[in-house]
Formats: C-alpha cells, structure tokens, sequence
C-alpha cells in the first residue's frame, strides 16, 4: 500500500529536539551586535549578560526569592554544578524514565559514589513519584527529551520536605508553568524551547539551595567551573551576569532576541499555549494514523514538547527493533530529502520511532502539514 504524495510542505521543517527551530522571523542581520568583539567584563558585555538574566526572570515569573546564572556546559553543565555542589549531605533519591534521566544516575551513583535510591520506569512511563522521600534530596527531569514523558505537576512534591528538588526542565521552561515554590534548583539550556544555541546553561538557585551552599562542604573536590561559593559565600557575582568562564556574546545576542520575541508574543502563558497547540495538532494526525501511537499513552503525562512516537505493533508485525530502527532511519533520511522534515528520527536509546519537537517556536501549520509527509514516507518505505 502506497500513501498518496503530499502537496503543501512545512514552511519550515524543523523539527529538531535540540537545537531547536529558531522563533519565526529569526534571520542573523537582526542581531545586534555592539557586544560582539567585546569582553563579557566590559560595561557593554556586564550589561547584555545582565538583560538575558533580567528578561529570563521576567518572562519565566521567576520569584525574587531566586537566583539565576549563567553556566558553562549547556543544561548537562547546569546538572551536574548543582549535583556536584549539593549532594552527599543527606540520602538522595533518583528518579529515571529517559536516557538524560539514567545520566544523572550514573553521575549520582558511579562517579559521585552516593548510595543513592533510584526509582526507574520504562520509556513511556513515569516511576511511583509517591515513593520519593520528602527526607532526601532528589533529582528528576521535568520533561524526559528522549521518552516524551513529563511530570503532570508538581503536588507530588511536599510542601514540607527537608530534602532539595533539583530539576532538570531543559525541555519544559518556557512550555510550563513551573512550581518555583517547590523546585529548590531548575536547570536548562537555551537551545530547546526558545531555540537558541547550543553550549550554554541556566542555573536557577531556590534559598533553600543557597542555604545548603554556604552551610555545606561537598567531600570531593569541584572544578574551577562548579565553584559557587568561596569563604562559605555564595559567589552572588555569578548571578549578576559575571560567568564563571567566557560565554559567546553571540550566543547571548542570540539568546536575548528569542527572549524579547517571546515577550512580544505574549510572554510565558502563549509560549506554552502555542506548545499546547502545537501537540494538540500532532495528537489530532496521532489519532487518525493507524501504524503509529504515542510512546507515552497517558495524556496527561505526554510532553508538550518533545512528542515521541512509535510503531503500532500491527503495522510492522514480528520486527525487531533493529528492523523496526531501520524504517525509521530511512523515513528520515526520506523526509530529509524532501526538505520536509529534519531530524526527527528517535533518540538513539530510546525505541524506534520518531520524535517531533512541538515547542512554542514551531508553528502549528507545520505541524499540521507534517502528518501527511509522514504518512508517505512511513508507506514509501514500507512499500519497499
């Protein structure tokens, strides 16, 4: 069975989970560029670093209570400072469901040596989040990138813990609407929802954080780039623009422009409604396809933004997954071909299937105009 060739194309098919589509409109002349050549310590540089901080915080409704850097190292950077920096001063549970999840498990338990608790659950599943002991600290992923799975709120969380939260919401700031109140460190990058560069890392510290800080002497040493206190003080220069290495002004440029494109839409509550729309639409194409269903059943679960797919089992009946990964791979490198659709093949430990990243900066009538292509192409290839 061949599927008929689609007419209409996505305007722009980028559909990527990392880097992500630049925001509508985006072309390089229209950034500026008086910081570029400059050192990030000149007035000019302390001064834009010091507006990515401020716009973030605004857009992101982040409480004053809260501080926010720049870090090296992307989100993975931003995890692994707070990792290093927090843990060991009490019992840590953590919490996998993704590859970037099982990451931080392998930091936790082979590299830091913590007799950690890790609760797991297979890709499409979240694990018993009323398991976590509100006694120990826990890390955990808001959005699993690689399995599509995203906590639905933060209630799970006890308003009476005495253990830190430290959230990785790469995939989920501005998709959210985040629980600050509960949430004792938030980490991400901006290459994901406001489609920025790649190699830079938010660090948001709750006071809960910074009271462990300065009260706390991890007992392995940290790297230059993981130090945020000296005396038994927050280096509180860190959160006023002043990086603790050298960051690329054009990426911060870059950074801002998304940020201020993000204000005029209409700031954190349309960046999500368009997310919203954009998964609803995928959904709609979902439901209406008999050889492919989400990998995450449960809706209220299933990302917003990066939405994985996978094969209904009697689409490709007896395939394994190296049959089945196969298919994906030539779909791809079909849709590629087309200039319909770039990298949406699945995460390279995740099942087979494809992935679509539905964040605010894609529009919905690509979205809408993909489903067909990958109609065709899943038919072209199977057809073969």
């Amino acid at each position: 069975m061949t599927a008929e060739r689609p007419g209409e194309k996505p305007a722009r098919p980028y559909f990527s989970s990392g880097p992500c589509a630049k925001p509508p409109g985006w072309a390089p002349e229209h950034l500026p560029h008086g910081s570029l050549g400059r050192s990030h310590r000149s007035k000019i540089g302390k001064a834009r670093l010091a507006h990515a901080l401020e716009l973030s915080r605004t857009i992101l409704h982040l409480p004053k209570t809260h501080r926010i850097a720049i870090v090296p190292g992307s989100d993975t950077g931003a995890v692994e400072m707070a990792m290093w920096s927090l843990l060991g001063a009490r019992t840590v549970t953590m919490l996998a469901w993704d590859s970037f999840g099982e990451g931080w498990v392998t930091d936790a338990v082979k590299q830091l040596k913590l007799d950690a608790t890790v609760l797991r659950a297979p890709y499409g599943q979240l694990p018993d989040l009323s398991a976590v002991d509100p006694a120990s600290d826990v890390v955990f992923t808001w959005n699993g990138t690689t399995s599509g799975v995203r906590v639905p709120n933060g209630e799970w969380i006890s308003d009476l813990r005495e253990g830190l939260t430290i959230c990785d919401a790469t995939s989920a700031v501005f998709a959210a609407d985040l629980p600050w109140d509960k949430l004792d460190v938030v980490t991400y990058s901006w290459q994901k929802v406001l489609g920025g560069e790649g190699g830079h890392g938010m660090l948001i510290l709750g006071p809960r954080a910074v009271e462990r800080l300065e009260s706390y002497t991890p007992l392995w040493p940290l790297p230059k780039v993981f130090r945020l206190t000296k005396g038994g003080k927050l280096v509180e220069g860190v959160f006023q623009g002043e990086t603790i290495n050298t960051p690329s002004m054009l990426a911060v440029e870059d950074y801002i422009w998304a940020l201020e494109w993000a204000e005029l839409k209409g700031g954190l509550y349309e960046l999500i409604a368009r997310a919203d729309a954009n998964a609803d639409a995928l959904d709609v194409w979902v439901q209406a396809t008999p050889w492919v269903e989400h990998l995450a059943p449960d809706p209220a679960t299933r990302s917003n933004t990066s939405v994985c797919l996978r094969f209904a089992e009697s689409a490709v009946p007896g395939l394994d997954s190296d049959a089945e990964m196969a298919i994906v791979k030539k779909m791809a490198s079909l849709l590629e071909a087309e200039g319909v659709a770039f990298d949406v093949a699945s995460y390279r430990d995740a099942p087979p299937g494809l992935r679509i990243w539905c964040g605010a900066t894609v529009d919905t009538a690509d979205i809408e105009a993909l489903g067909p292509w990958l109609d065709w192409a899943f038919h072209e290839v199977t057809a073969a």
